[in-house]
């Protein structure tokens, strides 16, 4: 094991790639200078300026080379800089690579990771903070991996390369410097749809991905002081996603509180509440509670930025009602 931040280990994990499989590549924004937050620093010195690309600047063109790179044999790592920006590019990704495999009934494949970093951070306002995850959940073709742990985002990413098919991503930035033991191995990939057991309780369960995962712990430590012991499951992958590790939990608990920082009106909460809700009604105790941020835009200020974040406040409270 060896201790990295969340950043360094997504940039171990793409490096360790590279090193097995030539066809791995990058291309974006910025990246010979290191990537916007850093995640490819000194690798385009170790590895050349054609396996760690400087675009110019036009994410849809981005996007485009790297599907067709991908259709001729490539494995491209694309760097859209913040979810935000990687609208520009959602034809080419969603109804090119999300789609070729169908197409061409199986004759080609479109093995790109789409890297979109995500969330609330440092007043970056209202577009640079969106968490944007369901939309491309909606999207039949497409997996969607949100790590929130160093180990995590090396050993998903890992994953994400070696995928056949195309791979949303999303990574947050209030997660950069945050550091973690990670295995040194280069074969430890996370399987996609498998969740993480973060903390086991019987008093209810919590499921969650990304930045939330850690407000769900604060929240945890909180209710444990009264005797209230959660379940938190950290899903890592939205599609899969692990019904399993769901619905044994909800079976012990009986209670259920899905958070998460997007949006709450249509968020994936709402996918994860309506299967509980459809197949477990007869385990549930009281009506499954979703948390989310406001539909709203997110302000520069920061004391606003502060008002629609979810809290570990917000969801211990809410743990406590489902209880009650």
């Amino acid at each position: 094991m060896a201790t990295m931040t969340y950043l360094e280990a997504g940039r171990a994990g793409l490096r360790e790639e590279m090193l097995l499989d030539d066809t791995v590549w990058a291309l974006g924004e910025d990246l010979g200078r290191g990537g916007v937050f850093g995640q490819y620093k000194g690798l385009q010195e170790e590895f050349g300026t054609a396996r760690i690309y400087d675009a110019p600047i036009s994410e849809a063109g981005i996007m485009g080379a790297a599907v067709g790179a991908a259709m001729n044999g490539t494995r491209p790592v694309v760097e859209m800089r913040f979810s935000d920006f990687a609208l520009c590019a959602v034809d080419e990704l969603v109804n090119q690579a999300a789609k070729a495999r169908y197409m061409f009934g199986g004759q080609t494949r479109v093995p790109i990771v789409a890297r979109e970093p995500v969330g609330m951070w440092r007043s970056s306002a209202a577009q640079h903070s969106q968490s944007l995850e369901s939309w491309y959940a909606h999207i039949p073709g497409l997996v969607v991996a949100m790590p929130s742990t160093p180990a995590d985002n090396k050993g998903l990413i890992k994953t994400a390369i070696r995928c056949d098919d195309p791979v949303v991503y999303m990574e947050h930035k209030d997660l950069w410097a945050l550091e973690g033991d990670v295995p040194d191995s280069d074969s430890e990939c996370i399987e996609f749809g498998k969740a993480r057991i973060a903390r086991s309780g019987d008093s209810a369960s919590i499921v969650t991905w990304s930045n939330t995962v850690h407000r769900s712990m604060e929240a945890a430590e909180a209710l444990a002081a009264d005797g209230i012991e959660v379940d938190v499951i950290d899903l890592r992958t939205l599609w899969p996603w692990d019904k399993e590790a769901v619905f044994e939990s909800v079976a012990r608990t009986g209670r259920l509180l899905i958070a998460h920082e997007a949006v709450k009106a249509a968020g994936f909460g709402a996918e994860i509440s309506a299967t509980v809700s459809e197949e477990m009604f007869g385990d549930l105790k009281t009506p499954v509670m979703r948390i989310g941020s406001p539909r709203v835009p997110i302000s520069y200020a920061p004391p606003l930025e502060q008002e629609v974040k979810v809290s570990a406040d917000q969801i211990a409270s809410a743990i406590r009602k489902l209880v009650a």
